[in-house]
């Protein structure tokens, strides 16, 4: 068997069983019994609904990721992507429009493939445990929406990348990378104003106590923002969030209006501590500065393998392109980038803590984020017992009790 081809199906198989061992361990790891920390925050018919959605979840991650792993392995071996590339050309348009057209094919075979198990997820799973508030009209103009941004977006960007490949010679990874870079500053910059409004309405936080505590505590923190907001996130879910989107002078907060029904004043301003402190404490550019770098690396790396006819080989292809090349290394690349995940997320965890222990010293007040991470793991249903495999796996955050006893420590 080609050697390639070999790596990328155990590539693919591996990352299948080993995140259904993974999950089943974290099914084994539910505790019947409610952990004392939260004694006064769950009740026992909210706990048994918290690890009821947790199975749920694992059955459902399970079953489609074993399907689309099926799928996709017989993709490969019956010639699928041989096939949507003597379609692409087809067309009889040059590399740049052939290789536009190639990935829009397989995102279009792509979607067709997911959007049952979207479906699914969404008004069966979240809609049981009362979570979905999103309409069929929403969801498919959210689709849409996503179609167009990520054909406009996605479109520029491979654009440039298959220019590079196809124009720059040997420092062709080079160009690449910065011109990937470039945009992808550039779309941060702009995504607060331009992009994210698409999907959800921004609606200026109203002045009152609320308003009033963030503008202090950033200000007496030295944090400079541009607008704090209030999005209509129970538009979609009643699951509560909040986040920060672009970065110099165009930072703003975006709180979602179930997590301002959720929390108190003080509760939501720990909340926001915790992620002004990744901003203080320097986690955004350090992140920021190690994908920069990883990206510079995938280049390099792929610029190896786009002309190499027995990676074309794996796949039957009659014809060795660039276009196909780019998703060719990123499958061979499978074993590498898992890797690389996993210690992304023991670095992200690091960072959670550290930004915990900068919000409870800069307000004083540790036990208002103690109460506020009680109360979004009840209004979110999360699994309080995840097992320490798949923590080590799959969380980018600290389990909430290691949280907690954490901040209680300090």
């Amino acid at each position: 068997m080609n050697i390639y081809l070999l790596i990328i199906i155990v590539s693919l198989a591996g990352s299948c069983l080993l995140g259904i061992y993974s999950r089943q361990l974290n099914r084994k790891a539910l505790s019947p019994k409610l952990p004392d920390e939260f004694s006064e925050t769950f009740d026992a018919d909210e706990y048994r609904k918290s690890q009821d959605y947790t199975k749920a979840g694992i059955d459902f991650e399970n079953i489609s990721g074993s399907i689309t792993t099926i799928i996709t392995i017989m993709f490969i071996i019956f010639g699928g992507f041989n096939a949507v590339d003597l379609w692409a050309r087809g067309f009889g348009y040059g590399q740049i429009l052939t290789g536009l057209i190639f990935y829009a094919g397989l995102a279009v075979l792509s979607d067709i493939l997911s959007l049952p198990f979207s479906l699914y997820h969404t008004f069966i799973i979240e809609e049981k445990f009362g979570f979905n508030k999103t309409t069929l009209k929403t969801f498919f103009i959210d689709k849409v929406k996503g179609y167009l941004i990520g054909g406009i977006i996605g479109g520029a960007i491979l654009s440039g990348i298959l220019l590079f490949f196809n124009v720059a010679g040997s420092l062709a990874w080079l160009w690449c990378w910065i011109f990937t870079v470039l945009v992808t500053l550039g779309i941060q910059y702009i995504a607060p104003t331009w992009i994210l409004p698409l999907f959800n309405k921004f609606t200026p936080l109203e002045e009152g106590e609320l308003r009033n505590k963030i503008e202090n505590f950033a200000a007496a923190n030295g944090f400079e923002l541009s607008g704090i907001f209030m999005i209509d996130g129970s538009k979609r879910s009643t699951k509560a969030n909040a986040y920060f989107t672009g970065f110099g002078k165009k930072k703003r907060i975006a709180l979602f209006d179930t997590l301002i029904q959720s929390l108190s004043a003080d509760e939501l301003v720990a909340v926001l501590a915790h992620e002004i402190g990744h901003s203080k404490l320097g986690h955004i550019r350090k992140m920021m500065l190690i994908s920069i770098i990883n990206t510079g690396a995938v280049f390099l790396l792929m610029s190896f393998f786009l002309g190499n006819k027995e990676l074309f080989a794996a796949f039957g292809m009659q014809h060795i392109s660039v276009h196909a090349g780019l998703i060719f290394f990123a499958l061979l690349y499978t074993p590498v980038s898992i890797v690389l995940s996993i210690f992304s997320n023991v670095r992200s965890r690091k960072h959670e803590f550290e930004a915990d222990a900068f919000a409870a010293k800069t307000t004083g007040k540790p036990e208002a984020l103690v109460s506020a991470l009680k109360k979004l793991s009840v209004s979110n249903l999360s699994n309080l017992t995840p097992h320490p495999f798949y923590v080590w796996l799959e969380y980018s955050h600290p389990p909430v009790l290691k949280r907690i006893n954490a901040l209680r420590n300090l």
